[in-house]
């Protein structure tokens, strides 16, 4: 009887203790910031090549530092007590009563914890071509169910006065299904965001059906590999992380084509019924850590099309390129699949720094890889640096450059690019494209950054696919012959989180945007002094 009462109450303990532990937090969320640079002062170790990370990943990472604290400056000190307000929600049955940051609602029992926040938010900025407002609000939720089920939803609804962010733009801002308001001037548009997914996790991995986006390749100013720019993506997520030194993680995702079905458009009451073709993404990273504070990504991905989901692309660990050529015998692009491969390697082996390469192969012929007319080098390669807490403290330094040949991301099948709802899945810029980018900024107190960036990017032409006697006319393709659109920007910032996830921000931009109007919303065109400043709760 003793031994049933024991067994009863570990078994209760177990039950009690990991909770939400596969609600995925925001990739805006600013204790990504803090946990990069505990891992820059070997506070923690952090694979950060895949994110979004869940709450329950960030709470034990806090909770590494947290026995650490004693190392840590005032102000990281304070850094660090503001977010395990939010994040010991994940801990409780480990750590008892906590101090516990302001939630609209927020319930727990041994069984089920529920968190309710609103999303509420306004932006307003203005230059010498005119004004730009955005409003935004909604609601989250999370929470999850024993030890092993987890879920969360958001919802936001959008009001912009002009649209920024078109799949044409070459912006960071992240991109939306706009609906255009009839009647209205300009480009006023309403639009809505939902996310959310469903977990169901165990000790060394985590199986779930999601919806939102995601972010793979180190990067501080845009990743090349999966930047998350473009409106949410339904996936399924899959992580396991067996050993200290090996992880996967794998998607499979349903993009949105945009591209006409023409065999089942049909009409419906005189009016006709567009359909889209089906278009899908599987996608896979393996990581490997060799020595301390170093790792090592490899992974590759298919995009596929017009023959619904293909079961064999659930196999999380294959090299999709060959399991198309098994499909597509004659391997031709007409008849074949648009596969990729990209690898990462970041190390934060010497203290302060992190070092980090990114590079996404879409096509490289080894052969002629040193033929300037008969090269097919289409990849994009991003090589960064960030430097915490050196030589100042409560000080960090950005420099990122990114290099993107031409043809990279494209395919001569419409319907297979690597893109979803036209935005690109890839770097910003998209192909023939190069970028600088520098930030220097300043933290003195918990929760303001001061920060000074400097972006230069260019753009070269776009080639046009053609067939010139059989062949494509993407070999031999010149980087940056000329320089179809630029942009040069200085930008001082300012962000202030008052309490957790609220906050209020400002910044004062100075750009020169010139050359292919079609790649700049009106508003951003010529030289311009941007002033932008709002306020912001949830995500």
């Amino acid at each position: 009887m003793k031994r049933i009462l024991i067994f009863c109450l570990l078994f209760f303990i177990g039950w009690s203790v990991l909770k939400s532990q596969v609600v995925l937090q925001p990739i805006t969320s600013s204790v990504y910031e803090f946990l990069d640079e505990m891992a820059q002062e070997k506070k923690i170790e952090l694979n950060s090549a895949v994110k979004p990370y869940s709450r329950m990943f960030i709470a034990k990472k806090l909770e590494e530092i947290n026995e650490q604290k004693t190392d840590l400056n005032k102000r990281q000190q304070k850094e660090l007590a503001f977010y395990l307000k939010d994040f010991n929600k994940e801990l409780i049955g480990t750590k008892g009563e906590f101090e516990k940051r302001k939630d609209l609602f927020y319930y727990n029992d041994s069984l089920f914890t529920l968190t309710v926040n609103p999303i509420l938010g306004f932006k307003y900025a203005t230059n010498e071509n005119g004004a730009y407002t955005h409003r935004w609000n909604g609601g989250e939720l999370y929470g999850n169910i024993g030890t092993h089920f987890g879920f969360y939803a958001s919802l936001r609804d959008n009001g912009i006065s002009d649209i920024l962010a078109a799949p044409e733009h070459l912006t960071t801002t992240q991109g939306g299904n706009f609906k255009y308001n009839q009647g209205q001037t300009g480009q006023r548009s309403d639009y809505s965001e939902m996310l959310g997914g469903v977990f169901y996790s165990w000790k060394w991995g985590r199986l779930g059906i999601v919806k939102d986006n995601h972010n793979w390749g180190d990067n501080y100013h845009g990743a090349n590999i999966f930047s998350g720019k473009n409106p949410s993506v339904g996936y399924v997520d899959f992580n396991i992380k067996p050993t200290k030194w090996f992880e996967l993680n794998y998607i499979h995702s349903w993009l949105v084509s945009e591209i006409l079905d023409s065999n089942r458009i049909f009409l419906v009451n005189n009016q006709k019924r567009e359909v889209y073709t089906n278009k899908n993404l599987a996608a896979n990273l393996f990581t490997i850590k060799p020595f301390k504070n170093f790792f090592i990504s490899l992974g590759n991905s298919v995009v596929y099309a017009d023959d619904g989901v293909k079961p064999f692309y659930f196999i999380p660990f294959m090299f999709y390129k060959s399991v198309d050529h098994t499909f597509n015998g004659a391997g031709s692009n007409a008849v074949g699949q648009n596969s990729q491969m990209f690898f990462n390697i970041s190390s934060r082996q010497i203290k302060y720094i992190h070092l980090y390469t990114t590079v996404f192969l879409d096509e490289i012929s080894i052969g002629n890889m040193w033929d300037k007319n008969n090269h097919t080098n289409l990849f994009s390669a991003k090589l960064g640096m960030k430097i915490n807490n050196f030589p100042i403290r409560n000080t960090y330094l950005i420099a990122e450059y990114t290099r993107t040949n031409p043809w990279t991301y494209r395919h001569q099948i419409e319907s297979t690019t690597y893109a979803s709802n036209q935005y690109t899945l890839g770097h910003y810029l998209g192909e023939n494209a190069q970028e600088i980018y520098l930030e220097a900024g300043l933290k003195v107190i918990r929760g303001l950054k001061l920060a000074l960036a400097y972006t230069h990017a260019q753009k070269g032409d776009a080639h046009v696919f053609e067939i010139v006697q059989g062949n494509s006319n993407v070999t031999g393709l010149n980087f940056m012959e000329r320089v179809d659109w630029e942009n040069q920007t200085i930008e001082a910032i300012a962000s202030y989180e008052v309490i957790n996830d609220g906050y209020i921000f400002a910044r004062v931009a100075l750009s020169n945007i010139k050359g292919n109007e079609f790649y700049t919303p009106e508003l951003m065109r010529g030289k311009t002094t941007t002033i932008t400043a709002g306020i912001n709760f949830g995500f």
